[in-house]
């Protein structure tokens, strides 16, 4: 997939380098709810086994072609998906390096994620969240049109060892549909 300025695309091993320059900033993996990684060799693994999911993608620069993030898509039945519990549903994951906060990258790419979900896979709903303090990912959320539904108090963070408190958005095809084509959809 493509948009302005990025092409997300499927993990690939030789994007272990890539990805270990990013996911080793404590300042990212932490506040998502994952410990910085610790090698090439852990992202390496991470891309394996982690990043094989049907619907996850590399963010990359179309500029060069580096991983400089991650997108998800985790369909119903999906590891770490818990909040989609229909066949139409999914809930949206993504983390961004560092150096690129700020730049509008997520929210572009976060838009183009939500028109495969509604257009291409046929969701009705995508959930997303976020952890306390993370005002990043929920400033985000926000300015994709995302509608906040509710937060959980001592939320599991297995990763992490830890309990956090968890804010959970959700789009519904409905609103998507308002927000980009400013118009409500067609009747069946």
């Amino acid at each position: 997939m493509k948009t302005e300025r990025l092409i997300l695309r499927r993990w690939e091993e030789s994007d272990a380098e890539d990805l270990y320059k990013y996911a080793s900033d404590p300042d990212v993996g932490p506040i998502a709810g994952w410990p910085a990684h610790r090698s090439i060799d852990e992202s390496r693994d991470v891309i394996k086994n982690v990043f094989n999911g049907k619907e996850a993608y590399a963010i990359c620069l179309k500029e060069d072609g580096k991983a400089i993030g991650a997108i998800e898509l985790k369909l119903n039945g999906s590891r770490g998906n818990d909040l989609a519990n229909e066949d139409d549903e999914c809930e949206m994951g993504y983390w961004l390096g560092k150096p690129f906060w700020g730049c509008g990258i997520m929210p572009e790419a976060v838009k183009e994620m939500l028109r495969h979900a509604f257009e291409d896979l046929g969701m009705q709903k995508v959930w997303i969240g976020y952890y306390e303090g993370n005002t990043k990912s929920k400033r985000v959320q926000e300015k994709c049109g995302f509608k906040y539904q509710w937060r959980s108090e001592n939320v599991d963070v297995p990763l992490m060892h830890e309990k956090r408190t968890g804010h959970v958005s959700l789009m519904t095809k409905e609103d998507w549909h308002i927000i980009i084509k400013h118009a409500p959809l067609p009747e069946k």
